[in-house]
């Protein structure tokens, strides 16, 4: 068959996009539903922002009493999958800064994503890692990140100062270095926010994160002066509306004044919620999924 020049060009230029595209890292897709009926959100009570702010219904008897055996210490065993332990270790990382305890769920390189989560004061890696408190949801989060070829590191904060933040930019320096080019998003809980905000302030850190997660936690009065803020690092916020530590007012004034300078920014309100609701009741992948981890 008499092939002409044109049909010959079509040949060589699709052989080379499809060299291009062999050689480039894989683009993660959205996340894969995961027990999503049990752990979406439920009533939805306000929105705003085209959906950005959402003030979400919480009611303690139902969200803790009716879904855990032993209320906020074991969840009903529908919420748990345990298959994913296999994949789970706890490892010191000999990190630039000091050795650092961490529990990792997943594969540790070539990982199409990576997860931290940093707990707040009186933590340590036990708490992410614990399959039935928090009603299930760290256990949710352990599965997405190996259903979706994800790791997921939960390390144990010795402080929550200079020297912390130091430890976890060597952790998204590892991660970068197990997983080259691939996205990096980091949870913070509580006190623990104190290091993402810290670490907004670090351009080699900001460089390889794709987001970051603020749950239940403080403002950053400074943050227009960050790298973050100059990336525009998109910033998910969950927050109960009657945290007694954190005042709920401050993070949606934070979030506001976020969103009027057209920064990516969303946030979740728990109508009720306490101090802890976040971390019980916060969406993972519909958190991750709005980041996006490609």
């Amino acid at each position: 068959m008499h092939l002409s020049t044109a049909h010959l060009t079509f040949r060589v230029v699709f052989a080379s996009i499809v060299m291009i595209a062999l050689a480039l890292p894989a683009r993660a897709a959205p996340l894969k539903p995961f027990k999503d009926e049990l752990f979406s959100y439920g009533t939805v009570l306000e929105t705003a922002d085209d959906g950005d702010y959402r003030v979400v219904d919480y009611d303690k008897m139902r969200d803790i009493h009716g879904r855990d055996l032993e209320p906020e210490r074991r969840v009903r065993r529908a919420y748990v999958s345990l298959s994913v332990k296999s994949a789970q270790a706890n490892e010191t990382l000999d990190l630039a800064s000091r050795p650092l305890d961490v529990m990792r769920v997943g594969a540790p390189s070539g990982a199409a994503f990576t997860v931290i989560f940093i707990h707040g004061r009186g933590g340590d890696r036990r708490l992410g890692a614990n399959d039935w408190s928090f009603g299930g949801n760290f256990n949710r989060l352990k599965n997405l990140a190996v259903e979706n070829g994800g790791v997921y590191y939960a390390p144990s904060m010795r402080s929550f100062d200079d020297a912390g933040v130091a430890d976890i930019a060597g952790l998204i320096a590892y991660a970068q270095q197990q997983s080259p080019g691939r996205p990096v998003v980091l949870a913070c809980a509580s006190m623990g926010s104190f290091i993402c905000w810290g670490l907004a302030r670090n351009p080699q850190a900001v460089a390889a994160l794709k987001g970051m997660m603020i749950m239940g936690g403080p403002t950053d009065p400074t943050f227009s002066k960050s790298a973050a803020y100059k990336k525009k690092l998109p910033i998910f916020f969950s927050h109960g509306s009657d945290d007694s530590v954190y005042a709920v007012a401050d993070q949606i004034a934070f979030y506001r004044s976020l969103k009027k300078a057209n920064y990516p920014s969303r946030f979740v309100l728990f109508q009720t919620g306490s101090h802890g609701t976040p971390i019980r009741m916060t969406d993972w992948r519909d958190a991750l999924n709005w980041i996006g981890l490609e």
